[in-house]
């Protein structure tokens, strides 16, 4: 399939691989509508299988080897929307809301395991049963992500934060890291007054059981105490926000149950739910280093050249696309701006 072939590391570096499935598939979905596309901006409100589809990635031309200008993200700003009435109800509820006092807050690189360099020299009489117990539903859920347990710790998500905070003046940004990278500092309200929220950390997507999605926050406090680290769905529907802007810089946060007509119940919908006006996610398991670089580039488009998220966005990807570290579509092509795209 295309999205076997942009992300399964036997396959993803194959750059005619990626071209022939890219354009395969845009031939059935794309090439009807070739005629009224011209230089627009793309609303797409994907359905069924869809939802996992890379659309950045997508090729209208038929070419026998990957070539940056022949993407649809070359041509086109594209937005995704979980159902056709997203965005007038977004419109609706934010029409007269006012802007938060400051611009950035940072949730970044908890603390995951008792194995982790940060919990040595604690007292603690914690254990890793103890940790799994603590966090059964998390834990179940993680490994139906397969994703490993205790989950391991984002190296890059660090680098990433200090860089993109480094845009903005202290007195209009927060940082919690490390042991204050909680599930409590999420919920408290706090996050309220900010423009713009950051997650750097795993994410899991639960397609069965949608109620067991949510992001990975720190399991371990600065005592060596094990605390509830699972900011669940239901946690997020029930957060007080007014973000322009949620950016969730985490494995496979754009995934969620679909349900007929209404699009994907998922992450995005959760903080859309809590007041996000458009939330930034992602569609695989992203590499650490090649996300941390994605990301620094979409802030500095986004706070320094004063471009608007989804064309902040689209100028990241194609600035990674052009460099020969980063040229195959799974180091940029997984994540998407789903919201209001203005």
């Amino acid at each position: 399939t295309f999205r076997d072939s942009v992300t399964h590391p036997r396959y993803r570096e194959i750059p005619k691989r990626v071209a022939e499935a890219s354009a395969n598939l845009s031939q059935l979905i794309l090439q009807p509508a070739a005629a009224q596309l011209g230089q627009k901006r793309l609303l797409i409100v994907p359905d069924g299988v869809l939802h996992y589809t890379p659309f950045a990635a997508l090729s209208l031309t038929q070419a026998a080897e990957q070539n940056a200008s022949n993407f649809l993200i070359a041509r086109h700003e594209i937005i995704t929307l979980p159902s056709a009435s997203t965005l007038g109800i977004l419109r609706q509820n934010y029409a007269d809301r006012k802007q938060p006092s400051r611009t950035l807050a940072i949730v970044a690189d908890p603390v995951f395991s008792l194995d982790d360099e940060r919990v040595k020299g604690k007292v603690t009489q914690a254990t890793t049963e103890k940790l799994e117990s603590n966090n059964l539903g998390l834990s179940r859920s993680s490994r139906a992500s397969n994703m490993s347990w205790p989950p391991k710790r984002l190296p890059f998500t660090r680098q990433e934060a200090d860089i993109i905070l480094s845009l903005v003046p202290s007195v209009a940004r927060s940082q919690q890291f490390d042991f204050a990278a909680t599930r409590a500092t999420a919920t408290d309200g706090s996050l309220a007054n900010y423009q713009i929220v950051h997650f750097a950390t795993h994410g899991i997507a639960n397609s069965q059981n949608p109620e067991l999605s949510g992001i990975l926050m720190s399991m371990v406090d600065d005592k060596g105490n094990l605390v509830n680290g699972f900011l669940r769905l239901t946690d997020i529907f029930n957060l007080k926000l007014a973000a322009n802007l949620v950016v969730l810089s985490a494995c496979q946060t754009g995934l969620g149950q679909n349900i007929q007509g209404e699009g994907m119940v998922g992450l995005t919908r959760g903080f859309m739910y809590a007041g996000a006006q458009r939330v930034g996610v992602s569609l695989w398991n992203v590499d650490d280093e090649g996300t941390s670089v994605l990301m620094q580039k979409f802030y500095q488009k986004m706070l320094q050249e004063k471009l608007a998220p989804a064309a902040a966005l689209r100028a990241a990807q194609m600035e990674l696309m052009s460099q020969e570290k980063w040229r195959s579509p799974y180091y940029w092509a997984a994540f998407m701006l789903q919201g209001e795209w203005k």
